[in-house]
């Protein structure tokens, strides 16, 4: 069979092409495997329950990657420095970021100008944990269910209460407008710079309820110190099995769960982001790891990368819809 050149032009170039991708993808793993550190990026700040969960993975990734991983918190804006940060970080494996939803699902909808688009300018790795928004009362309240604390409110605060949040513009605030809407009642969201001086403020009787993440809330609830009283997502979460849904109280389109996983800079090869997913799941199926995250709130379960985007993208838009049918303007 004679070939003319005009047909095998293109397929050298398509050869030689297919070669440099695969020769520089060798070359970022190499690379990643040289002994240099791994940055792990955390947008909150160190004790917050976020950095808690990267600095337990670090640990044990380490060990499986053979080289450092050094947890970076970059805290501020709801996670945005840190994204911003991820986004102009080199593709070459050395960079990391330990997300959850708000900085890649809400964040780039409620503001106007994120610095980030994380459709274009991340790439997942690999999903590791889910858990659940709750409303907590403090010990300001007698409630110790939903039903309870709205009564108190009408009859003890006429009608009118605050409801503290760890940021501005997150789903907490969402919730809120949800909990005043349904329950015809005038409840404000209060938004603090995390849910540690948010949670302080709980404990010290300053504010009657809060909303924020089941790792935020967990030990105190044990403790008795606050008390959940709801939680979103289709079913009842394990580690707080007396606690109703936001579902089976009546609200709509709150069973999608919040996530948690490992985003890299967009570019990064392929190569690496599979050996970080394989480390990632090695780790979560040892039991002190997944006995720890469970402890903390989370419900662990590994989801590749293909399976963790869809979930980024299906959650995305559930609460697209949310926020738009809000008639929330972004900031």
């Amino acid at each position: 069979m004679v070939f003319s050149m005009q047909r095998v032009q293109p397929v050298r170039r398509a050869i030689g092409a297919g070669l440099f991708l695969a020769a520089m993808g060798l070359c970022g793993l190499a690379q990643a495997q040289s002994g240099t550190p791994i940055r792990l990026l955390v947008g909150f700040p160190a004790g917050a329950g976020t950095d808690a969960i990267a600095r337990t993975l670090g640990e044990k990734l380490k060990d499986v990657l053979g080289v450092p991983v050094v947890v970076e918190n970059r805290a501020g804006a709801g996670g945005q420095i840190a994204a911003t940060v991820l986004k102009s970080s080199p593709a070459d494996g050395h960079t990391l970021f330990l997300s959850h939803d708000h900085t890649i699902s809400i964040l780039p909808q409620v503001v106007k100008n994120p610095g980030f688009n994380p459709a274009t300018d991340f790439v997942p790795v690999a999903g590791f944990a889910t858990f659940a928004n709750v409303l907590a009362v403090s010990g300001g309240t007698p409630a110790k269910s939903m039903d309870e604390y709205v009564k108190w409110v009408r009859t003890q605060k006429g009608g009118k209460e605050t409801i503290g949040i760890p940021a501005p513009a997150s789903i907490p605030e969402f919730l809120v407008k949800m909990i005043s809407d349904k329950y015809k009642i005038d409840v404000q969201p209060a938004p603090y710079r995390g849910s540690a001086p948010m949670t302080a403020d709980m404990l010290g009787n300053q504010i009657t309820a809060g909303i924020a993440s089941v790792p935020d809330f967990i030990e105190n609830h044990k403790a008795g110190k606050v008390r959940i009283v709801a939680s979103i997502g289709a079913k009842r979460q394990a580690v707080i099995p007396n606690v109703p849904t936001f579902t089976e109280l009546g609200f709509a389109n709150l069973d999608d769960l919040p996530y948690y996983g490992i985003f890299a800079p967009v570019g990064t090869p392929q190569p690496i982001i599979d050996k970080y997913g394989d480390a990632l799941q090695k780790v979560l199926a040892m039991p002190d790891v997944k006995q720890k995250l469970t402890t903390m709130g989370l419900t662990v379960g590994y989801e590749p990368q293909g399976q963790f985007a869809g979930r980024v993208r299906t959650y995305t838009q559930t609460w697209e819809r949310i926020i738009q049918s809000s008639g929330f303007k972004p900031l």
